[in-house]
């Protein structure tokens, strides 16, 4: 494999060819110090194989705070906890790489006041902000700033330092003609326009000649106007005369929900989606080329450096769901790789000012993500005297997961499924357009309960007496949620589908129906994704909320509203389904109130509640059990799998019900 190899960029040699990017976290203190989650969340993924971790993005100065919680380094006050950091990394085996950036005209005074600036004077294309253009010495105050932060990394013991300097943040708002309007000596001209990046190279470069520099380029910026392929070679080629050591490509712009999925891709978008941008640059230089852009499996990494698109991949988001995917891509830990789905839910909450957290990994950032929590099967067995009986009821993602971490860690475990598979609700989320990644979800938890020997009793209802003869210590149930019914819709002149109908058989619905969807959440906006790209249906969709998917991640969502958009979807807003008048649908807005035809079939996909039916027998047997999941509370895979994951870890801390540890019932469950 091309991926584990050695290399070399400038003076540093690296173990292979895997960069952890940079990615916020907002683990740090609203202060700007490192925390301990910081150092144990870089420390696995160095433990975990990368060769080079690239820490987040560190704010060079006081008024350019990126998030409430980010890393700072404008003062010496924070080189002793980024030290901490810099240590974490170097014992798991890994260079650290310090970023530094300034956001200019994306900085938003809901960040502790921060004042967007930039080449010129306009607005925040996300907020609306005044935007003020910095004049000359102020330019070279920031340039100083940039000094002293790449000072301060190399004090903490930094191998290298990178100039972020892509994604729309200041050195690219300069780099750009589109933003960039200035007159002077850092606009107009291609060279002009390369001034700032290139002038803060040659400072740090002069004063800092021992500490290697690498810079972070937007590949191109996939919006009208943008510079060219020409412009990004010459500004690749320019950073490697001035004595880079290695270009590290990105996309796009974090200006806009459009720009910004270029960055942060959707699943729409196709793996290693940057390597036609890449391959000129990486031709035309010398220099070693990092690329990211939706490297997913190894298999991805491993392609860009067979074509020859770059000598080094970034893997990003992969390796916040999997910490460990370096080493499992090298055969060095025989378990799967907790896949990255590309939902996005990491860089959502992070746009909301939230820690970042992970579907595929939600211990991510907690001292939980160790091997022996995360990978249990790899860590001897918990001692007699803690094992207990475990009973999950249900076999989907969340019922699923409880038993790999309570089965790895010793537990004696069975799975009871009331229906005839196992699954639970993945056939729904991974049957829309563009969905296939979202199997990874499963295919890991189900690999390793098969690997594990876990007792899947599919067809098998949970009575009284069957828990009873089971005896379990505790019981976790996982028995999702079920449709919520929607009476107004009783006296519908034409089909009702539920979401999940219209999903797992779209051919219920006519080729090329008017369908009208009730409810305009992830669900609902997914389901008419489906219709209209399966059967060319023409949909309205009713959401009561002011937002159509509001708590989708953003990228995401406008990747799929564009293309319902594209599709002649008409989404209406703030608006309420009262019932039928004459076979009309009625609607109300606030104080007006109107009808409308429900179209040829109506699909509701309001939200669902908690499917319970086996507590009463639980109760019954007086079995003490803990809900996970929907069953909990409806939600993503997140909240299940979280719940899931650490009930399961819960359970050793449980009382033993039975009279002795070896009185466990055998043979068949009747």
């Amino acid at each position: 494999m091309l991926i584990a190899q050695p290399g070399r960029m400038g003076p540093l040699a690296l173990r292979n060819r895997i960069i952890m990017g940079p990615m916020g976290t907002n683990y740090g203190t609203c202060d700007g110090f490192s925390t301990e989650r910081d150092k144990l969340y870089y420390a696995e993924r160095a433990f975990g194989g990368a060769a080079m971790v690239i820490t987040e993005a560190m704010v060079v100065s006081p008024n350019a705070r990126n998030h409430r919680n980010s890393l700072c380094i404008h003062h010496d006050r924070f080189i002793p906890g980024l030290a901490a950091v810099v240590e974490a990394i170097h014992a798991g085996g890994a260079l650290a790489v310090a970023q530094l950036n300034h956001r200019g005209g994306l900085l938003r005074r809901s960040v502790l006041g921060m004042e967007p600036v930039g080449p010129s004077d306009g607005s925040n294309p996300n907020t609306g902000e005044p935007v003020r253009g910095l004049s000359a010495p102020e330019i070279r105050a920031i340039q100083v700033e940039f000094l002293e932060a790449a000072r301060r990394a190399r004090d903490a013991g930094y191998d290298a330092v990178e100039l972020h300097a892509a994604n729309g943040y200041l050195f690219q708002q300069f780099f750009t003609a589109r933003i960039n309007r200035r007159s002077d000596a850092y606009g107009g001209t291609l060279d002009n326009r390369m001034r700032l990046l290139l002038e803060t190279v040659a400072l740090i470069r002069a004063a800092l000649p021992e500490l290697p520099l690498m810079v972070r380029i937007s590949a191109t910026e996939y919006v009208e106007g943008g510079y060219s392929e020409a412009e990004a070679v010459a500004l690749a080629q320019a950073l490697e005369a001035a004595g880079v050591i290695a270009i590290d490509l990105s996309g796009g712009s974090n200006e806009s929900p459009a720009l910004s999925r270029y960055c942060i891709q959707p699943p729409s978008f196709p793996r290693r989606f940057l390597e036609p941008y890449a391959r000129p640059i990486t031709a035309a230089l010398g220099t070693p080329v990092i690329m990211a852009g939706r490297i997913i499996d190894p298999e991805d990494a491993e392609a860009v450096l067979q074509a020859g698109s770059a000598q080094y991949v970034a893997v990003c988001r992969a390796l916040v769901a999997d910490a460990y995917w370096t080493r499992k891509a090298f055969g060095e830990i025989a378990t799967p790789i907790r896949k990255c789905i590309s939902c996005n839910v990491c860089f959502e909450r992070l746009t909301l000012e939230q820690d970042v957290a992970c579907v595929a990994n939600p211990l991510v950032g907690t001292e939980f993500e160790r091997p022996e929590f995360s990978e249990p099967q790899l860590a001897d067995p918990l001692p007699a005297a803690q094992r207990r009986r475990v009973l999950v009821l249900g076999a989907g993602v969340a019922g699923v997961e409880a038993a790999r971490v309570a089965a790895a860690r010793g537990h004696e475990v069975e799975i009871w499924e009331r229906a005839e598979r196992p699954g639970g609700q993945l056939p729904l989320a991974v049957a829309g357009p563009d969905k296939a990644d979202v199997g990874g979800i499963w295919s890991y938890r189900w690999a390793q309960v098969e690997a594990l020997g876990v007792p899947v009793r599919l067809g098998t209802e949970a009575t009284a007496e069957r828990i009873r003869r089971f005896a379990p210590d505790i019981a976790i149930l996982a028995t999702g949620s079920r449709a919520r019914r929607l009476p107004m819709l009783d006296a519908s002149p034409v089909p009702v589908l539920h979401a999940w109908e219209a999903i797992l058989d779209p051919g219920r619905i006519p080729r090329g129906a008017a369908v009208t969807v009730i409810g305009g959440g992830l669900v609902g906006l997914e389901t008419a994704d489906l219709l209209v790209a399966s059967r060319g249906c023409r949909v309205t969709i009713v959401e009561g909320l002011p937002t159509l998917a509001a708590g989708m991640a953003r990228n995401n969502r406008f990747d799929l509203l564009e293309r319902l958009e594209r599709a002649g979807m008409q989404g209406l807003t703030d608006t309420l389904v009262e019932g039928f008048e004459a076979g009309r649908l009625v609607l109300r807005s606030g104080e007006r109130r109107w009808t409308m035809e429900p179209g040829e079939a109506i699909v509701h996909a309001v939200g669902p509640v908690p499917n319970r039916d086996a507590v009463p027998a639980l109760e019954a047997a007086e079995i003490p059990y803990v809900l996970v999941g929907d069953c909990n509370r409806p939600g993503d895979f997140l909240d299940g799998i979280r719940d899931a994951w650490m009930a399961a870890l819960a359970v050793e801390r449980r009382p033993k019900l039975r009279a002795a540890a070896d009185a466990v019932l055998s043979g068949p469950v009747p």
